[in-house]
């Protein structure tokens, strides 16, 4: 398996660019989404990481075919 380093980078800059989003367009909806994550317990978010990596996997295989 050959690890295509450019491609990674791709992904990864387009990564930042939608974590970015939320907190450039709301603010005030970034900033209470994140004081809500500090206040969850560790099994919230968990699930929460569990559930997104599972729906970008699902979103990657749909994609990738």
């Amino acid at each position: 398996m050959n690890i295509d380093w450019e491609d990674l980078g791709k992904a990864f800059a387009l990564y930042l660019v939608l974590e970015g989003v939320l907190p450039f367009l709301s603010p005030g909806l970034a900033r209470r989404a994140f004081q809500y994550l500090s206040e969850s317990g560790s099994t919230q978010l968990r699930i929460v990481g569990l559930g997104s990596m599972l729906a970008g996997l699902a979103l990657l295989y749909g994609i990738r075919g």
